[in-house]
């Protein structure tokens, strides 16, 4: 079985909802998580785009599959 990686620093999704309800909180922990992740490309695209509708999106991701939306996954 695969582990389960969880988004804003390996903590519980709950937390990770709480932080992704906050606009400021939820673009700079989903920047700082790309970067962490090796992704810049994405997350230069979130400093740039993550202001509106990826924000609204990471909130319903992390409900939904608990970890935030993945734009660009390479």
């Amino acid at each position: 079985m695969a582990k389960k990686v969880k988004d804003y620093f390996g903590l519980s999704w709950i937390v990770s909802l709480i932080l992704a309800i906050i606009p400021i909180t939820s673009m700079v922990l989903g920047v700082l998580t790309r970067f962490k992740e090796g992704k810049y490309l994405a997350a230069i695209l979130r400093l740039v785009l993550g202001w509106n509708v990826i924000w609204i999106l990471d909130i319903v991701f992390i409900f939904l599959n608990q970890r935030i939306l993945r734009v660009l996954d390479m």
